[in-house]
């Protein structure tokens, strides 16, 4: 096994307070940068059952992982169809999105990759960004285009479904619930799941929708990205938002107000938590990997027992 070498070193973790409700929200004092060396590192996902962090390279084609008990860092998977985003299911298997491939997968747990959707209505996905998955089994995914613009993250191509939007697959069966956006990317669910939360890359903004089923309504404008645009978010047991943007992480409340925001020395792709608690927040920005314990704690996802 190649062992790609982290960064050793840390930088001051500074925190912006903009309403009262942020006090208490803080965390280490620096942060940590756990590896550098990626060319747009994002999809970070927590694997508790080993203790480590999966990430995608998107350009470099790769998925790297982090070993919590060691600090190493190796590589999980290259090729790797140009993976952006990934999650986990009910049975911790990866479900991961891949921008060169056009579709959405899963590991098995013998290391066999299922293809869970790659076309709608008879015409290829565009590529598939950033997914979720719901208690009840089915999975979430947001398409852009991003993938297929140009051969930087996958291999240019063409819009085939008429537009970006946003899906649902259970049972084998892939349904589109969103058809209104322009650059759908990052998507979470509230700790009870009565709402998902949808970032709009292209019109900076994020959208709010009422969950019922396997179907989505509303679609009010949650919050303004108020630096650069939203990429990948995540929710804590409290329903706030945690959201990714040009000078860092960005922390709503769940009526919509900026409460504060963690500042990142580069441009933060996407977020997620971890570790034994879940109050470990790892980050993923541009060419590099962070991390800092936090006063928070993610909410519970499909795997965890306690959800």
């Amino acid at each position: 096994m190649t062992i790609l070498e982290p960064l050793a070193g840390t930088v001051p973790a500074e925190w912006e307070k903009f309403d009262d409700r942020f006090d208490g929200i803080r965390g280490d004092h620096h942060l940590e940068r756990l590896w550098t060396g990626g060319r747009w590192v994002e999809g970070p996902v927590y694997v508790p059952a080993g203790r480590y962090l999966l990430w995608s390279d998107i350009p470099n084609d790769r998925i790297l992982r982090w070993d919590e008990t060691s600090y190493q860092v190796s590589a999980f998977r290259a090729p790797a169809g140009n993976t952006n985003g990934h999650t986990l299911d009910q049975e911790g298997r990866l479900v991961s999105c891949e921008h060169g491939n056009r579709r959405v997968t899963r590991t098995e747990h013998n290391g066999r990759i299922s293809v869970l959707a790659d076309g709608y209505d008879g015409h290829r996905l565009n590529s598939p960004n950033d997914v979720v998955v719901k208690r009840d089994g089915s999975v979430w995914f947001t398409d852009p285009s991003y993938g297929i613009q140009s051969d930087y993250e996958g291999y240019a191509g063409e819009i085939e479904t008429g537009g970006c939007h946003v899906y649902r697959v259970a049972g084998g069966v892939l349904t589109r619930v969103a058809d209104d956006f322009d650059g759908p990317n990052g998507l979470a669910f509230s700790p009870d799941e009565s709402l998902l939360y949808i970032t709009d890359t292209e019109r900076a903004h994020m959208r709010v929708f009422a969950v019922e089923g396997d179907r989505i309504s509303g679609g009010e404008v949650f919050a303004e990205c108020g630096n650069g645009a939203f990429d990948g978010i995540r929710i804590d047991t409290a329903g706030r938002v945690w959201a990714s943007a040009a000078d860092g992480v960005h922390v709503y409340h769940p009526d919509g107000t900026l409460l504060g925001k963690l500042l990142v020395p580069e441009t933060v792709s996407n977020l997620t938590f971890g570790g034994a608690k879940r109050n470990r927040l790892f980050i993923t920005a541009t060419t590099s990997v962070y991390s800092l314990f936090t006063t928070v704690n993610g909410a519970a996802q499909p795997y965890d027992p306690h959800a």
